[in-house]
């Protein structure tokens, strides 16, 4: 099971977070059947996803994520609420590619050096908000650390990885997310520095059995920290018929009319969990009659 903990420094000045996201992780390469360096760049992406909506104040919130590279993989999508359960998707599922300098998965090539990070968050307000900023690496930790500087203003070192197993199957994954607060000071900035040299790759840490807490408490080192909650995300899509029939009456009479005239039924497929949603005319006729011109 999947587990996400959140840690402060004894005076406060520095919050660290963490996510075992290996079952997640895994989840994902069972639902979408994606290659391996596809699994990695998603994987990533889910745990920061995860920990981000961990972040959020109300059970009511969510956070999106949307990364769009030049590279093969195309645009990638993460979607967690504050408990840290997500959901997510690509473009492109199998992605094929030489491992990288470091015979590790390429999974900037994967992403792409050219595009934007997107990050949504629906606070309950008339809008979202909204913060863009340009792919710094493609690796996606470096590229939420960029986020935080430029539209938060907030010092944060991300660190992401994913472990795939010859076989496809994950061995390990997870992240972790270390946030400076606006009145920390020089001696903890160096001693979180140094700490943060120390810090082995997340997916060999979560591999190898660590638990976000000794994570946590490995960054905090020296910094006296104290949990200050946990939780057990999960992959979560929360799609539904009614879901799914408000999309399509969100589409209008005129686009109704021709599918009803079009087609005997329509299959609706989820982009989250592939769960298929099948329409036959007479409820496509209903669903019309609750439409707008």
């Amino acid at each position: 099971m999947g587990k996400l903990v959140r840690t402060l420094s004894k005076d406060g000045s520095v919050m660290a977070c963490a996510v075992d996201a290996t079952d997640i992780a895994a989840e994902i390469e069972r639902i979408h059947q994606t290659s391996a360096v596809v699994s990695a760049a998603l994987g990533r992406l889910a745990a920061a996803a995860s920990m981000m909506g961990s972040m959020l104040k109300a059970s009511d919130q969510s956070i999106t994520l949307r990364m769009k590279g030049d590279g093969p993989v195309g645009s990638m999508i993460a979607v967690a609420d504050s408990y840290g359960n997500v959901k997510c998707y690509a473009e492109n599922t199998v992605v094929e590619l030489p491992l990288n300098q470091y015979g590790k998965l390429d999974v900037s090539g994967a992403v792409g050096k050219t595009g934007f990070l997107q990050v949504i968050k629906d606070l309950g307000m008339k809008e979202p908000y909204t913060g863009q900023v340009p792919i710094v690496s493609g690796e996606i930790a470096e590229d939420i650390t960029e986020y935080f500087a430029v539209s938060e203003q907030t010092p944060t070192v991300c660190g992401l990885g994913v472990l795939v197993n010859p076989d496809l199957t994950i061995k390990g994954a997870g992240g972790y997310l270390v946030q400076l607060l606006p009145f920390a000071d020089e001696s903890c900035i160096d001693v979180l520095e140094e700490n943060l040299k120390k810090m082995p790759p997340v997916s060999s840490m979560y591999a190898d059995g660590m638990t976000p807490q000794e994570v946590c408490f490995r960054l905090l080192e020296g910094l006296e920290p104290n949990v200050l909650d946990d939780s057990f995300p999960v992959y979560r899509c929360d799609c539904s018929e009614e879901r799914v029939t408000r999309a399509l009456i969100s589409l209008g009479k005129k686009e109704l009319d021709s599918m009803i005239e079009e087609e005997e039924k329509i299959e609706v497929s989820c982009h989250f969990c592939n769960k298929k949603y099948c329409f036959d005319r007479n409820m496509l006729v209903q669903i019309r009659d609750r439409a707008k011109a």
